[in-house]
């Protein structure tokens, strides 16, 4: 299974995708590839390091849209009635990833190499992409409770192909934009954030407004999005009400990312999301303390 706007892939894509699954009895292969650091913001800021704090694998693309499953796995995704949820839009492939992992198939990941498709600037207009991914994740997050709260660490999973270095188009980005309208929306959703996030996350917040230079911390944008979980778990109005208050943060925190990786190199950038994976399981008492 492959993405439609794909421009990079090639023929040895497929075997890469297929390989373990027919060879080495794996269920669900994800694909590692190299993106620009500016592409792919929504995996990089929350994707990733929830779905490795949660489940505790290091599956770097679990929403990267190439896919290769067992006819196993395929029957399973099949007992599944998601159709008419967020699930058969955006969230698909967060659905895809997860149900694999949490119910116990083997997952790997191959190395692809390039991935070059329609990318956006984080400050156009991604808010019903993000709604859809991370509805799809809390979801998810209500299905496999039992599963989650057990997990404390994290480790890699297996990786099969050659790593190699590739040219990429660059991904432009307007920061200052992005910050504009993460000061925008704080000040506009005030009364809607004092009812989702905590005291002490909305009290950092705000001081983040603020901050000069510009830096949105790492542990406190853990915070929120468990926070955005727990808020869902707990009703307190619609989801879509909820998580459509998410997008200005998000365009904070990527806004905050860019500037930190302004000068880095794919190593470095690598580095820097290791990081905020960190910060994610670091704060997992917090969710779970806020769950139950």
């Amino acid at each position: 299974m492959v993405d439609s706007d794909l421009r990079s892939i090639t023929p040895e894509w497929i075997d890469l995708l297929i390989s373990p699954v027919l060879e080495r009895n794996f269920d669900f292969v994800t694909p590692y590839y190299l993106r620009h650091k500016y592409d792919g913001t929504i995996t990089n800021s929350i994707i990733y390091p929830v779905t490795r704090a949660l489940y505790g694998r290091h599956i770097r693309q679990p929403i990267g849209g190439d896919f290769g499953f067992s006819g196993k796995l395929a029957e399973f995704y099949l007992t599944k009635d998601v159709w008419e949820s967020d699930v058969a839009r955006f969230g698909i492939d967060i659905w895809m990833t997860t149900t694999a992992v949490a119910n116990g198939f083997r997952v790997c990941q191959s190395f692809l190499g390039a991935k070059i498709h329609a990318a956006k600037d984080p400050s156009s207009d991604l808010s019903a992409m993000l709604t859809q991914v991370v509805s799809a994740l809390f979801m998810l997050m209500e299905e496999y409770p039992d599963k989650w709260k057990e997990v404390k660490s994290s480790v890699p999973v297996p990786l099969f192909g050659f790593e190699f270095s590739v040219g990429l188009e660059p991904v432009n980005v307007n920061v200052s934009r992005m910050i504009e309208m993460f000061s925008l929306g704080v000040k506009e959703l005030n009364d809607l954030l004092k009812e989702i996030l905590s005291i002490g996350s909305m009290l950092e917040l705000v001081e983040t407004v603020t901050s000069e230079p510009f830096v949105f911390n790492d542990d406190l944008w853990a915070r929120i999005i468990y926070d955005y979980a727990i808020a869902c778990h707990r009703k307190i109005m619609s989801a879509d009400h909820i998580l459509k208050t998410l997008t200005p943060l998000y365009l904070g925190k990527v806004a905050s990312l860019v500037q930190d990786m302004a000068e880095s190199n794919a190593i470095e950038v690598e580095e820097r999301l290791e990081t905020l994976c960190r910060a994610f399981e670091k704060t997992k008492p917090y969710l779970i303390e806020g769950w139950d």
